[in-house]
């Protein structure tokens, strides 16, 4: 997780929504890709870190699902990042802190708890909670 506050951080002095991610092979550990916050500067609203990382890796190997990773997230993911998870097979969700007003885990829409959810990775956290908030509330603290 302190890697994926790396991204986060790197994402906010580019003046993006500090939110790192990390996709990690569940058996090696080997981190195969990181990612922050990219919207502003890809001019693409989906550019969020965690679909960064799923695409990274997707199109390194040549597959649409990636069963054997782990993703470490900041951020609990909204929905649009949560669908995507799923599809993409993860095997574990890794969040950071948790986000009441627009995750889709453990608020919201709780993807995982719908019936036509077809995947539901194993969810852990929240992972250094303090640190990962501390980031996101420090960058939103400048912009008001």
């Amino acid at each position: 997780m302190r890697l994926a506050l790396e991204e986060a951080k790197a994402a906010a002095a580019r003046d993006e929504v500090p939110i790192g991610a990390l996709l990690v092979h569940g058996e090696s550990g080997e981190v195969v890709a990181r990612a922050g916050n990219r919207t502003i500067e890809m001019s693409d609203p989906s550019a969020h870190a965690e679909l960064l990382v799923i695409r990274e890796q997707c199109a390194r190997l040549g597959v649409q699902r990636l069963p054997e990773y782990d993703l470490y997230v900041t951020l609990e993911p909204c929905t649009m990042c949560v669908a995507a998870i799923s599809f993409a097979r993860i095997r574990r969700l890794i969040i950071g802190a948790p986000d009441e007003k627009g995750g889709g885990v453990l608020h919201g829409a709780k993807f995982y708890e719908q019936p036509t959810c077809h995947h539901r990775p194993e969810v852990i956290g929240p992972l250094l909670e303090q640190e990962c908030g501390d980031i996101l509330r420090e960058f939103f603290k400048t912009k008001r």
